[in-house]
């Protein structure tokens, strides 16, 4: 355990040689691709206030900016677990401990963001479950992790269709994701984990796929050009792939996708929700649902879409960084402290969501998102400057460096 005398970890720095800025360019453009998700309106309206298709925003960032946080998530944990080399033996043991401890913090900073009552969906605690779930296999290699996550995306969703409908049908689990995981949701604990888990948002039983994928690339050498533009053709190649393959599907697929009676669509109607998204799952009522590639629907076509998006961000992101540092040094600044700033950006909107209830006019929704990606930017790139970890990354890391214990 670190001495309370020590210094404060400066392990955020970008300027290190080691530090693989590429990622943390990446994880800066994951957060203001959730930003503008959860600001900007995901349909386009015509002057009488009827919906005319996805906005740009839907196009772009829709599932793709929370699907590349979680790739990410496994980069980060093979980048901080031993890099290319998997640990083994009682590393393994002392990187598992840390891991545990980190996915705690974040469940509680999770919990306590959820109780803000912000109008959006919280991926904290469920990012918390990704991180035990991929505990088992932390000690394994690309070569097996990498197949692994891309079987994964492909076969779960499938298997996890009769589930649940068996569950959904007896009554267990309703049809809604439900709210946010709060404190308050502590007290039904049956229903927090059936949402987390498998009806949510961002169902963890599907969502770990990405989580073993991202490790397993973070595990292969991401400072060579040739991997890093290798990453990011692998996953422009299946994101086309899938999307090709729902593109052809849906004719074929659309007669038989009946809407159950509550299911919740983000749309005016099913036509618009399949291009703006779902809320974490699909209906159960046909196995033609399997075969859409709305955002956030957790299909095999939706999960590899996203899964390949992330990974062409990341080898972008990657090759960027070697030849032009400055360019994506304010995203990584702000990638560097995603926990913090993701806070910030919900608890802004939990004020502002209060402000409207006691009867202020609501922001324009431009100028909106204008403010949040200038002030993640300043709060970034000037905390940045004191070479610190952010407030909650530090309190993240010093859990898992006290979890960990002292090194051989």
């Amino acid at each position: 355990m670190t001495a309370p005398s020590a210094p404060p970890s400066r392990g955020a720095r970008l300027r290190g040689p080691s530090r693989l800025v590429g990622v943390d360019a990446a994880r800066g453009l994951a957060l203001l691709g959730m930003v503008a998700t959860h600001v900007l309106s995901l349909e386009t309206y015509d002057a009488d206030g009827f919906s005319t298709g996805p906005s740009a925003t839907a196009l772009v960032a829709a599932g793709r900016a929370s699907a590349l946080f979680a790739v990410l998530a496994g980069v980060s944990l093979a980048l901080a677990n031993g890099g290319l080399r998997a640990p083994a033996g009682a590393d393994l043991a002392r990187a598992r401990r840390g891991v545990a401890a980190r996915a705690g913090v974040v469940a509680l900073v999770g919990l306590l963001v959820g109780s803000f009552g912000a109008p959006v969906a919280v991926i904290l605690v469920n990012y918390a479950l990704l991180f035990l779930a991929v505990l088992p296999v932390l000690g394994w290699g690309p070569r097996r992790l990498v197949p692994l996550g891309a079987a994964w995306l492909l076969v779960v969703p499938v298997l996890l269709h009769p589930l649940r409908d068996a569950l959904v049908g007896s009554g267990a689990l309703p049809l809604s994701p439900g709210s946010s995981p709060s404190f308050v949701s502590l007290a039904e604990p049956g229903l927090l984990l059936g949402h987390l888990l498998l009806t949510g948002y961002y169902p963890v039983l599907s969502w770990a796929g990405f989580v073993l994928l991202g490790l397993g690339v973070g595990r292969l050498d991401l400072r060579r050009s040739a991997t890093a533009g290798a990453v990011a053709l692998a996953g422009l190649a299946a994101a086309l792939g899938a999307w090709a393959v729902s593109a052809a599907l849906r004719p074929l697929a659309m007669p038989s996708l009946d809407v159950p009676l509550g299911f919740p669509l983000s749309g005016e109607d099913l036509a618009t929700s399949l291009e703006t998204g779902l809320y974490g799952t699909t209906p159960t009522t046909s196995w033609w649902w399997l075969a859409v590639d709305a955002p956030h629907s957790g299909t095999p076509p939706d999960m590899v879409g996203v899964a390949g998006s992330a990974l062409a961000v990341l080898g972008v992101a990657l090759l960027v960084a070697r030849v032009a540092r400055p360019v994506v040094w304010p995203f990584a600044a702000m990638g560097s402290m995603t926990l913090t700033l993701y806070s910030l950006h919900v608890f802004s909107l939990a004020v502002i969501a209060l402000y409207e209830y006691g009867g202020g006019a609501a922001p324009p929704e431009g100028p909106l998102y204008a403010a949040q990606v200038v002030g993640l930017l300043l709060v970034g790139g000037l905390w940045q400057l004191t070479g610190l970890r952010g407030p909650l990354e530090g309190l993240v890391a010093s859990a898992s460096r006290a979890a960990r214990g002292p090194a051989r």
